[in-house]
C-alpha cells in the first residue's frame, strides 16, 4: 500500500500532555489513546525518558491506525514484525529534514502541527561543515534506535497486559529480533576529545572569558563543570524536577567536596568533587560577587540568567555557547597549523565533554569510583572507556607475517 499522507502527532509536549483537546480525533482509537497516554505519563519524571517513550509509542499508534488498520488490542507478533520493517523503510511522506514542534499555537489553541513527521533524516556535523543539506532518501534508522524501540514498546504492551487492555505481549513472542540489528565487532567507539582539542579549547575559553568576562565566565565554568563532573547537559539546566543550586555543592566531616545532581531516570547522586573544579567554583563565585565557596544556606542558581532572575533552563543555550568555544578553538587549532584536530573538533558535541572526562579520569582512577560519579548503573558502562588506542592495535599488527 503506498502511503502519501504524514500523519500528524498524537501526544503534545510534556508541559502541555493533558491538553488532549487539541488534536484532532477522528482518526484516533480513544480507548487506545487513553492507555497509551497513561502509559507515557507515567515516565514525566524525566524530559528525556518521557521524548524516548512518546516518540515509540506515538509511532506504532499511527502505523497500527493508519497503516495495519487495527487497534492495540488485535496486533499480534507478525504485525510488530511489519511494523519494524515499516520502520527501518519509512515512505517519504513520513520523513522529515528538520526536527519540528509536534503542537504549534494557531488562533490562542494548541494545534497539531502538519510540518511535523515521525522520522527525521541528520547529517554529521562535519559533513553539513562541508555543505551536505539533509536528504530524505539518506534516512537510516541505527541499531540503537531499533533496540531502544523493541525495549520500549515490550514494556508498553507488559504494562497493557498488567491494566487487562491485551492478551499477551506481541514484542515478546517475537523470534529473531536480532535480524533487524546490525552486528559490530567489538565496542562502539567512544566520541571524546583528544587531549591536544581539551587542551586548546580550555585556552581558548580562558582566553574569552578575560575579554568577555559577562558572557564567557558562564562558559568556562560550564565547560569545567561538564568534563570534570562528567555532566549531562540537562544536569546543568534549571528543569521542574530540579534546580541546580550553589548549595549543591557541599563538604563532608572529613572536608571533602561533593556535588549533588539529579540525572536521568530522576536518580539522585554524588560527584567527588575535585581540587580543580572547586578552584574552577571559586572563579566562577568570584565574578558574580559572591563569598569563594557556597554555604549551606546558599540556595542562588549555580546557573543564573544574564538578564533576569532565575536559574538558566534552556539546553539550547548552553549548547550554543559550548559550540561557540568550539568553534573558536577550531580556528586556533588551525592557526597553529593543526588541521587534522580543528577538522575532527567539526563533529564534537557538548556530550563529548562527559565522554572526555570519563575516559581521562578511567586511566588513572579505580573504575568503581568513576562509575558512581558518572552515574553508570553497572561498570559494564564504564569499561566501555577503557579503550585499547588504535594505533597500538595497529602497531602491533604491522608485523604480522603471512609466511615465512
Amino acid at each position: 500500500m503506498k502511503v502519501t499522507t504524514a500523519p500528524l502527532p498524537v501526544f503534545d509536549d510534556l508541559k502541555y500532555i493533558d491538553y488532549v483537546y487539541s488534536a484532532d480525533f477522528s482518526v484516533f482509537n480513544l480507548e487506545d489513546y487513553k492507555h497509551a497516554l497513561a502509559f507515557i505519563k507515567s515516565y514525566t519524571g524525566s524530559r528525556g525518558t518521557y521524548n524516548s517513550y512518546r516518540r515509540e509509542v506515538e509511532k506504532l499508534l499511527q502505523w497500527a491506525w493508519g497503516i495495519a488498520d487495527k487497534t492495540l488490542k488485535e496486533l499480534r507478533r507478525e504485525d510488530i514484525d511489519a511494523f519494524m520493517r515499516f520502520t527501518l523503510n519509512p515512505p517519504k511522506s513520513w520523513i522529515g529534514i528538520k526536527k519540528a514542534p509536534r503542537f504549534i499555537v494557531k488562533d490562542g489553541t494548541r494545534k497539531q502541527n502538519p510540518e511535523w513527521r515521525p522520522f527525521v533524516t541528520t547529517v554529521s556535523k562535519l559533513a553539513l561543515h562541508n555543505g551536505k543539506t539533509p536528504d530524505i532518501k539518506d534516512f537510516a534508522l541505527s541499531s540503537s534506535s531499533v533496540k531502544e524501540s523493541f525495549a520500549i514498546l515490550s514494556s508498553f504492551f507488559n504494562y497493557l497486559l498488567q491494566e487487562e487492555y491485551v492478551l499477551s505481549n506481541p514484542v515478546a513472542l517475537m523470534r529473531q529480533k536480532s535480524k533487524y540489528v546490525r552486528k559490530t565487532q567489538g565496542q562502539p567507539k567512544v566520541r571524546r576529545l583528544s587531549e591536544l582539542q581539551w587542551q586548546y579549547i580550555m585556552q581558548t575559553v580562558t582566553g574569552l572569558a578575560e575579554a568577555d568576562p559577562e558572557r564567557h565566565e558562564r562558559s568556562l565554568f560550564i565547560l569545567s563543570a561538564l568534563y570534570s563532573m562528567y555532566l549531562r547537559i540537562s544536569e546543568l539546566a534549571a528543569s521542574d524536577r530540579w534546580a541546580p543550586a550553589m548549595n549543591h555543592f557541599h563538604k563532608d566531616q572529613d572536608q571533602n567536596w561533593w556535588f549533588t545532581t539529579v540525572s536521568k531516570g530522576n536518580k539522585e547522586r554524588q560527584i567527588a568533587v575535585s581540587d580543580a573544579m572547586l578552584k574552577a567554583l571559586k572563579r566562577w563565585r568570584k565574578y558574580l560577587g559572591l563569598a569563594a565557596l557556597p554555604s549551606p544556606a546558599d540556595s542562588s542558581p549555580l546557573l543564573p540568567k544574564i538578564k533576569g532572575h532565575g536559574s538558566i533552563t534552556s539546553t539550547t543555550y548552553i549548547r550554543e555557547l559550548v559550540q561557540f568555544c568550539f568553534d573558536k578553538t577550531m580556528h586556533a587549532l588551525q592557526a597553529d597549523g593543526f588541521g587534522e584536530e580543528a577538522e575532527a573538533l567539526i563533529e564534537a558535541t557538548v556530550h563529548w565533554l562527559r565522554h572526555t572526562g570519563i575516559s581521562d579520569d578511567v586511566k588513572h582512577r579505580p573504575r568503581e569510583h568513576v562509575r558512581d560519579d558518572a552515574g553508570h548503573s553497572s561498570s559494564a558502562i564504564t569499561d566501555k572507556y577503557v579503550n585499547i588506542q588504535l594505533g597500538e592495535r595497529h602497531r602491533s599488527a604491522r608485523n604480522k607475517r603471512i609466511m615465512d
